[in-house]
């Protein structure tokens, strides 16, 4: 009987530390909600601010103090810290048509670093025949609101049409879901008129060097300005599709079309100069940027 015992108590010990290894009911599986008792309350995460960043440095104690500090700078510098600069000429086209071959053009640039820029765009376009028809000019301050999206805040000038305009300018561009690239600008004249523009556009990736570009701009008047022949509302609609080689990522030659078209009252105002309100070009020209 004693025997009996002796061999019971072990076989009953490991049981019961068997049973308690099983229990899994303190733990959280892959991808489960956890349990209530293991979410930390909101009074316990700590609210203090984060430690200062080390001051003292090892190497200090066997170098030359001023030179280790231009040293540390010169990684910073190096590591990122250093501002770029970029030049992009997005749109540099020729549009024939039977009533003169046209151009346009859009070029964006920036310099600074990666939280604030020193931004500029133009745009312009028109027919060789005779006068541009739009040329504006932009500058303003770039700054970043995260990693996808920017605000820019700055001047517009427009040299055409006449009478000229200055614009403030109110803008926020990024990159939306799903790779949009979207962009939507406000403008204030010194003359209190309200004006704004939105493009998207998107870059479809045929081949590694071949792609297709879908693009939309729509522009809008708060009143109407009857100087710059154009009405409240919606003013213009444009579409373009267009193919681009990219034999290097800077430089792509490329090909398309473009269907534009002013709306409401702003195509009465064109109809009534003997002009007409919008239709589809053909397009090619070359994109590039360094």
């Amino acid at each position: 009987m004693k025997r009996t015992v002796l061999i019971a108590l072990p076989l009953l010990a490991l049981t019961a530390t068997g049973a308690q290894a099983q229990d899994h009911s303190g733990h959280v599986m892959p991808g489960a909600a956890p349990a209530e008792d293991n979410v930390p309350a909101a009074e316990d995460v700590p609210a203090a601010p984060p430690p200062a960043v080390p001051a003292d440095h090892a190497a200090d104690a066997y170098y030359d103090p001023a030179q280790m500090a231009q040293a540390r700078k010169m990684l910073a510098y190096e590591g990122g810290g250093m501002p770029n600069s970029m030049l992009m000429i997005d749109r540099l086209e020729w549009r024939p048509g039977p009533g003169g071959d046209g151009y346009n053009w859009e070029i964006e640039g920036w310099t600074g670093g990666d939280i604030d820029r020193l931004a500029i765009k133009s745009k312009g376009e028109g027919d060789f025949t005779g006068k541009a028809e739009k040329i504006e000019l932009q500058a303003g301050w770039f700054h970043a609101l995260d990693p996808w999206f920017n605000l820019r805040v700055g001047v517009r000038q427009d040299l055409q049409p006449q009478p000229r305009r200055t614009h403030a300018v109110l803008a926020i561009e990024g990159l939306a879901p799903y790779w949009f690239e979207t962009e939507g600008e406000l403008f204030l004249s010194q003359k209190g008129e309200v004006t704004a523009r939105g493009e998207v556009s998107y870059d479809q990736m045929i081949t590694q060097r071949i792609v297709l570009q879908p693009r939309a701009e729509v522009n809008l008047s708060a009143q109407d300005m009857p100087q710059l022949e154009t009405g409240a509302g919606l003013t213009s609609l444009e579409l373009g599709l267009r193919l681009r080689y990219e034999f290097v990522r800077e430089f792509a030659p490329y090909v398309g079309v473009n269907w534009e078209r002013k709306l409401g009252k702003t195509a009465r105002y064109a109809r009534a100069e003997g002009e007409s309100p919008g239709g589809l070009r053909f397009v090619t020209g070359v994109r590039f940027w360094f």
